[in-house]
């Protein structure tokens, strides 16, 4: 099986550590290739980065089924581009945000997401109610960091993620956690042993969720 796992901004480093946390929750048997979209910004943190992303991810994700993928996955929390994407191709395309949504709803606990910039929370509140996963969403919170902030050596973003989860649990009374950031990927399983809640990645949530969709049969389009 391969899966190709789309980073839509243009930070190859993030690629390659979305791609990494993919792998891990993965058997032999699945290749994994990440792909960057080098011609948008090189982060997305606001709706015109959005914008700015979504034709590099239709393409990318078009650009995959031809080379012969499974499925997709688009690892940006905001999930840019999906419906789109999805109505391109004959093949599943996982969004990590809508993934890691529906883990937390499943859990049936009260449940926040911690991103990055307060420009993100509005996206994010929105994809929530669309997805129809409000009910037990008790806040979108930004820990005030920049995304690129998440690949510099020795920053203080892992240690306001943590201080915005303890936030969470204590005013939201969040019992799950999810990352809303594809650059946060490595740092799920610290911060839940950390918190003693369970905080989840979204990458890792959308490769397994993509495994099983691309097991499905699939009737072949009209």
């Amino acid at each position: 099986m391969k899966l190709t796992v789309i980073n839509p901004n243009s930070t190859v480093s993030m690629t390659e550590k979305i791609a990494t946390a993919a792998r891990a929750v993965v058997g032999p048997e699945v290749e994994i290739i990440g792909v960057t979209c080098h011609d948008s910004p090189p982060a997305i943190e606001t709706p015109e980065d959005d914008e700015a992303a979504v034709p590099h991810v239709i393409a990318a994700v078009k650009a995959a089924e031809t080379s012969g993928a499974d499925a997709c996955i688009i690892a940006c929390f905001d999930d840019p581009g999906l419906a789109e994407a999805r109505a391109a191709v004959s093949i599943p395309v996982v969004g990590i945000g809508e993934a890691a949504f529906h883990a937390a709803a499943l859990l049936g606990r009260p449940w926040s997401v911690v991103t990055t910039t307060a420009t993100a929370v509005p996206g994010m509140q929105k994809n929530v109610i669309d997805y129809g996963l409000e009910a037990n969403c008790a806040k979108v919170r930004a820990c005030n960091i920049r995304v690129l902030d998440l690949e510099e050596p020795g920053s203080a973003a892992r240690d306001k993620v943590s201080a915005e989860i303890g936030t969470a649990i204590a005013e939201d009374g969040a019992g799950t956690v999810t990352l809303g950031c594809a650059g946060m990927a490595d740092l799920a399983a610290s911060l839940s042993a950390e918190h003693g809640i369970t905080v989840i990645d979204g990458v890792s949530v959308a490769t397994q969720l993509a495994v099983i969709l691309a097991r499905l049969p699939r009737r072949a389009p009209a």
